[in-house]
């Protein structure tokens, strides 16, 4: 079975990120997304909501399956017979530090990395700027589910 990782911390999902697994599907038996526990990191939402939120925005994709992990990726790819990481690339600044990681990956496991080009609508897109936007009142309806923007301007809305 080919399995796959797309790693990220999902705070929350985009388009973009959903853009990248829905192309990864079709190409793996498998993908297993996989949201970063990372206790240190101030996140709008916890893990448990992002990983509803996921399961939520994944479903047309019977081959996704939602996790979560903590520590090395490729300790997690290891522990569940993983051989890929699959890596949105935005831009090159995207590419210099990705490639990096990917070699170390590789270095340490043998796990192979995986780039996709992010679709150019997308290309700017990251969590942290539709965040922003969505806090000072922004149209986010293009950059998120709407399910996602529904959660998120609750979340703000708790928040304020």
């Amino acid at each position: 079975m080919r399995r796959a990782v797309c790693p990220g911390s999902y705070d929350p999902v985009t388009n973009g990120h959903l853009d990248i697994i829905e192309r990864s599907s079709k190409l793996f038996d498998e993908v297993v997304v996989a949201v970063l526990i990372n206790k240190s990191k101030k996140s709008l939402f916890s893990v448990e909501e992002r990983l509803d939120m996921l399961r939520e925005v994944t479903e047309p994709w019977p081959n996704v399956r939602i996790d979560a992990w903590h520590g090395l990726l490729v300790d997690y790819c290891r522990t569940n017979g993983i051989g890929a990481i699959v890596k949105g690339l935005r831009a090159v600044s995207d590419f210099d530090y990705e490639l990096q990681m990917a070699q170390m990956n590789q270095q340490l496991s043998g796990v192979e990395t995986m780039f996709m080009s992010t679709n150019p609508q997308y290309s700017f897109l990251a969590s942290s700027l539709v965040k922003e936007v969505a806090t000072y009142g922004g149209d986010v309806s293009n950059l998120v589910p709407p399910r996602i923007e529904q959660r998120l301007r609750q979340r703000l809305a708790e928040r304020a």
